[in-house]
């Protein structure tokens, strides 16, 4: 593996980890809603986790992450759709995506 690419993967990796540890053990909707600075942090976690994923595929187009094109889409809805960014939409990703996209990428960084 590309070492750009690896950090990459240890940049999304670091981000999803800083997600759930902003988040805590509770991950309560209604404190996420209620929290502006927590949701902005977030928001720009995503952000990071998809100019990587971006920057992989850049790289190489057909690096097999299940969802790459979606995460990079994401990220450009958070950045580009600023106004328009759904806190029920965020917190499927936290609470759906993100924890089988860090599985996925520590297989990753475990196989090198």
């Amino acid at each position: 593996m590309k070492r750009e690419i690896k950090k990459c993967l240890f940049d999304i990796n670091t981000s999803i980890n800083s997600i759930f540890d902003y988040l805590g053990e509770e991950r309560n909707f209604i404190e996420y809603q209620k929290n502006k600075l927590l949701r902005r942090g977030i928001e720009r976690e995503i952000e990071i986790i998809g100019e990587a994923m971006n920057r992989i595929l850049a790289i190489d187009p057909d690096f097999n992450i299940t969802n790459a094109r979606q995460i990079v889409d994401a990220r450009n809805w958070v950045i580009h759709g600023y106004d328009k960014v759904d806190d029920v939409v965020i917190w499927g990703i936290i609470s759906n995506h993100l924890p089988k996209l860090k599985k996925e990428i520590e297989i990753f960084l475990a196989a090198e």
